[in-house]
């Protein structure tokens, strides 16, 4: 019960239009597989890429296959430092001016983002991650400091409207948050939705993912 399959799988099947990503080729042929599992359903297609994110989202925003006037959702399932700041701001700038950008869920990995700072050695990582020269700062920062000031440059730089960051917590119970997970958006009823869906997922103790789908259900309504 990976993302990928909960996206899929989701009630009703309103969404239909996915691209999913992976540079593991044992990740893509369980992509493919969970793919060819799917029952066919009138206008829904599944695209895979093999390869860099950064690289292969790329390609698809410059084929244009995303239509302007469709709804369109990404999800950031990242190892902690994959996804470059400069890809964030190609799927901001993607839409064009009047219509709402792409909805971004940013993951960010706050339990082991400490750990997994001070064990960098390949420095390019960080510079891609943050892409702002005070990069070597974050290993002083604290995890709530990188937290806030990612929400501040989604929306100073990307433009978002709103940016707002929802606690994964490691356990039914714990305190301890493992990841947050940044939703950004332009949309003004979103928030209030995301909001809702995420209060009944703590309620219902539901995984990350399940409560991601609960939100786009409900966002699929409107």
């Amino acid at each position: 019960m990976w993302s990928a399959k909960l996206v899929l799988e989701s009630e009703p099947r309103r969404l239909r239009h996915f691209y999913l990503f992976d540079k593991s080729a044992n990740q893509i042929a369980l992509l493919e597989a969970l793919r060819s599992s799917q029952p066919k359903v009138p206008g829904r297609t599944i695209q895979i890429f093999e390869g860099d994110f950064n690289n292969k989202v790329r390609q698809l925003l410059g084929s244009g296959k995303i239509k302007q006037t469709e709804a369109a959702f990404c999800l950031l399932d990242q190892r902690t430092f994959q996804c470059h700041w400069r890809t964030l701001g190609q799927l901001a700038r993607y839409k064009r001016k009047g219509r709402p950008k792409i909805e971004l869920f940013y993951f960010l990995a706050v339990s082991w983002l400490p750990r997994a700072l001070s064990g960098v050695r390949d420095n390019s990582l960080l510079r891609n991650w943050w892409d702002r020269k005070d990069w070597r700062q974050l290993k002083e920062w604290s995890t709530d400091q990188i937290r806030d000031e990612l929400i501040s440059r989604f929306k100073s730089e990307l433009r978002y409207k709103y940016a707002l960051p929802y606690p994964i917590f490691e356990a039914v119970g714990s305190a301890n948050v493992v990841y947050y997970m940044i939703h950004a958006t332009d949309h003004d009823e979103a928030p209030k939705l995301m909001t809702r869906a995420y209060n009944k997922a703590i309620q219902r103790r539901e995984t990350p993912e399940q409560f991601l789908m609960g939100f786009a259900r409900r966002d699929a309504k409107t």
